[in-house]
């Protein structure tokens, strides 16, 4: 080989080498994550941060077990929250008992029928709020979950998606978390897809690793990302960082860009919920064209995040999973050796691997390790076509055309 094949074996081999220290970092956090259960705070500086924070705030040293808002933000979802509403009403006690706050964002099916008619059987109170009927009748569901917490009456929130499903210890693992660790302010929860066949396989796994990746940031502190349909925070806390100020005209981000402002305020206040218990399902996106319209929203937030460790990593997972078709191409037109190429996928293959194996295991998905190959031979072209859409910042969801025009 020239010199200039040399230095693109050694760009691709370099830059999944990167990749596979990554991932074994990402791979050790996780399991202390899912050893403690996500109570123990992994550095002694981290330790310090945050008992400053609570002393800060005036938080007591060790408080009792909370009460919770559970907020859900709906739209047309008179499908799924029966469902919802069915696990929340076999949720196990907890001190202070819980409330139930469901936005409705603008609905044109039976869905504000369906909470005011469960209102009158659920064990707690519930409350509806009609976007529709607020002035200047706000959409979306930054503007959902700012009308919730408003009303909201208890210490915590807790968050759900109407078309999840939660399990009975869903309240009382957050509860016991918040109750055990006094400087704790942001709990983020692990979320499971499901559905049978290739494709709700294969979102299964993508979002697998993002549920260990965003467990693992967080184990490291610097988190990078959580999902919005299974976390809770302090509710002051959400005024104190003045709430989506600063991304209210980004639809998408609700959860991430309250991650961030919440690390910067309160550093090392972040938690992970590792707990079964905690294990919040939803159903995976039923066609292609469904699945590309979600992730272009998530990816549609990227570009405004202002914080450097999400896009750091996000560059570095993106051109990792390039390497691949990128180096097919290569290697097609002479420029890098097919042995060349195969170690570098290698080396992608078994970081991923590595660091999957436990996350699934927690998951109860062991077998979708088998699956890997088959995604990464996908993911690259559809992260870069997704990534891509998503800069565009244009997009259609639940019937709504979003984003910029």
């Amino acid at each position: 080989m020239g010199s200039g094949a040399w230095i693109a074996t050694l760009a691709l081999l370099g830059l999944n080498g990167a990749y596979l220290w990554q991932m074994l970092r990402f791979r050790e956090a996780w399991q202390r994550q899912a050893a403690s259960g996500g109570r123990v705070v992994e550095e002694p500086q981290v330790a310090e941060a945050a008992a400053a924070a609570a002393e800060t705030s005036g938080a007591p040293e060790e408080a009792a077990t909370p009460g919770f808002s559970i907020i859900v933000a709906a739209r047309n979802e008179a499908e799924n929250l029966p469902n919802l509403l069915d696990d929340l009403r076999q949720q196990n006690l907890i001190p202070g008992g819980v409330e139930l706050i469901v936005v409705d964002d603008h609905s044109t099916d039976d869905t504000a029928r369906i909470v005011t008619a469960a209102a009158r059987d659920l064990p707690f109170p519930v409350l509806l709020v009609q976007l529709a009927q607020l002035p200047g009748a706000p959409t979306g569901k930054k503007a959902a979950v700012q009308a919730a917490v408003q009303v909201a009456r208890a210490p915590w929130v807790l968050l759900t998606d109407a078309d999840c499903r939660v399990p009975a210890g869903w309240v009382q693992a957050y509860a016991k978390l918040a109750a055990a660790d006094a400087t704790a302010r942001f709990i983020s929860g692990p979320v499971l897809l499901t559905g049978s066949g290739w494709l709700a396989t294969l979102q299964g796994l993508e979002l697998a690793g993002l549920v260990g990746v965003g467990a693992a940031s967080i184990g490291l502190n610097r988190p990078t990302m959580c999902n919005g349909a299974n976390l809770g925070y302090r509710r002051a806390d959400f005024f104190a960082v003045n709430g989506y100020q600063g991304n209210e005209a980004v639809p998408s981000g609700d959860d991430e860009f309250l991650l961030h402002k919440l690390h910067a305020a309160f550093p090392g206040s972040i938690r992970f919920l590792a707990q079964e218990a905690a294990l919040v399902r939803t159903a995976a996106q039923p066609t292609v064209r469904q699945l590309l319209r979600q992730r272009v929203r998530w990816a549609s937030k990227w570009r405004h995040y202002q914080t450097a460790a999400p896009q750091r990593l996000a560059v570095l997972v993106l051109l990792s999973n390039l390497t691949f078709p990128v180096g097919v191409g290569l290697w097609w037109f002479g420029v890098v050796s097919g042995v060349g190429v195969l170690s570098a996928w290698a080396i992608k293959l078994l970081a991923d691997v590595v660091f999957l194996r436990p996350v699934l295991r927690f998951l109860g998905r062991p077998g979708w390790l088998w699956w890997v190959p088959i995604l990464q031979l996908a993911y690259g072209p559809y992260a870069l076509v997704t990534g891509l859409l998503g800069l565009r910042g244009s997009y259609k969801w639940k019937g709504r055309r979003l984003g910029a025009k």
